[in-house]
């Protein structure tokens, strides 16, 4: 049957039938919305693509899990460069913090004297997409203590 020759009910047919196959409301996200968001809703909602629409529901594109998975297989060179500019240099300016990246784990060393400033640096560090864990290997004023 060429195109010509479809008629709306056909179209609806056809429609209703792969409406079948799609979960019901739709399973979608947003072109904003983060990696891990994404990654979580496949996860719980069991799907292998996700369907991204914008502020009025328009399709922009799909998500597929190897895409999501891309981003958290970054180069090591690449999360080190990511931490130094925005997590150091703005939590920790001036601060001689020494750190390490292998597989995705950051490994930070140095002398703290502001230990308020430990948490902050480790939920800043794991917030950078790629990283897997982070381990924290802090010297403070008094001696060493791992953190």
């Amino acid at each position: 049957m060429s195109a010509s020759r479809y008629t709306v009910s056909d179209v609806m047919t056809h429609t209703a039938v792969a409406i079948g196959r799609v979960s019901s409301p739709a399973v979608t996200v947003h072109p904003d919305a983060p990696v891990a968001e994404a990654a979580r809703i496949m996860a719980r909602k069991r799907v292998k693509r996700l369907p991204v629409v914008n502020e009025v529901g328009m399709l922009e594109g799909v998500v597929s899990r190897s895409d999501l998975l891309k981003v958290f297989l970054r180069p090591d060179e690449e999360l080190e460069e990511e931490i130094r500019l925005s997590v150091l240099a703005e939590l920790a300016p001036g601060v001689a913090l020494d750190f390490a990246v292998r597989d995705g784990v950051v490994t930070l060393r140095g002398p703290v004297r502001d230990r308020a400033l430990v948490p902050l640096l480790a939920r800043a560090i794991r917030a950078v997409e790629g990283v897997v864990d982070v381990r924290m290997e802090l010297d403070s004023a008094v001696g060493a203590t791992v953190y």
